[in-house]
């Protein structure tokens, strides 16, 4: 099957050189170091080797202000400017307009629609389930794109069978902060889930959002650990991807964590890996964050 895997990641950009503020530089991370040789920089974002392409994509979409997750993560996944379509930069949940957008236009649905097999790789703990039964509606793009389009959402059980993935990718958070006793795997494995997961469908989505939670400053102690498993995590999807059958797609809402020496999110471009089958044209096609969705359904069909 002709599929395309993507990895969301909330709040990274291309940064500084900065051995102090920047972590990829200040604690390496060897998904860069070793697969591109480099730890891309502002004055160095496009590097391609053997076949991985890393390059910039424009999270300002030509509106002023501080590109934010609602109106970034619609258009990664819709594949409209919906910064442009609401007069402004907006998060972190979806603008109250974009919600009929969302319904319309997500990438889900739009292979559900066709009647392709997706998955949106997440688990969900009880808690968040129970938030829905309260009837508050407050979701995430991702979140809101699956109930919109009938995508299935993930529980805990489908991470106890190895289904799915918590956000955190280890489970380890799960336990001490949810009370569940799931078995804590290696990033490595969870990878190897992700992969098998992304094997039998068309469109598989992935979301980690710590990044931007810690480039806001929060839980600094848990950082460098964390950082840790979502390298680990990214080296083995990048490594063991069939390249022949599957195009491989990392990208991100807007510029955070690059740049530990502010709290908010930066102009910084996004960044964004290609690697697999298509992983040249979806370099040289997507430009920002709009033309994602557009360039994975020209391409995955």
């Amino acid at each position: 099957m002709n599929s395309a895997l993507m990895i969301f990641i909330d709040g990274i950009g291309i940064g500084r050189k900065d051995y102090e503020f920047n972590p990829f530089f200040k604690y390496g991370f060897k998904t860069f170091t070793e697969i591109f040789g480099e730890i891309p920089t502002l004055d160095n974002q496009f590097i391609s080797k053997h076949g991985y392409n890393l390059f910039p994509t424009d999270a300002r979409l030509g509106v002023e202000g501080f590109p934010q997750s609602g109106t970034g993560q619609t258009s990664i996944f819709c594949g409209v400017n919906a910064p442009q379509m609401v007069g402004k930069h907006f998060g972190p949940y979806p603008y109250s307009t974009l919600v009929p957008v969302i319904k319309e236009h997500n990438i889900l649905g739009y292979y559900q629609n066709l009647n392709k097999p997706v998955s949106f790789a997440n688990a969900y703990p009880q808690i968040f389930f129970d938030y829905l039964k309260s009837g508050k509606q407050r979701l995430s793009v991702t979140s809101l794109s699956c109930r919109l389009s009938n995508v299935r959402l993930n529980r805990v059980t489908d991470v106890r069978r190895g289904k799915a993935l918590t956000a955190e990718i280890t489970n380890e958070r799960w336990n001490k902060r949810l009370g569940y006793k799931l078995p804590v795997i290696k990033p490595a494995t969870a990878a190897r889930r992700l992969l098998k997961i992304a094997s039998q469908n068309i469109f598989t989505l992935y979301e980690f959002f710590l990044t931007d939670h810690f480039g806001h400053g929060r839980n600094i102690d848990e950082m460098i650990s964390t950082m840790k498993n979502l390298d680990d995590f990214l080296y083995t999807v990048l490594t063991e991807i069939d390249h022949k059958n599957t195009t491989l797609i990392i990208c991100s809402d807007h510029g955070n964590f690059e740049d530990l020496s502010v709290k908010t999110h930066t102009l910084n471009p996004a960044l964004t890996i290609s690697a697999g089958r298509f992983a040249d044209e979806f370099a040289s096609e997507i430009k920002d964050l709009a033309q994602i969705k557009g360039t994975i359904t020209k391409y995955i069909q």
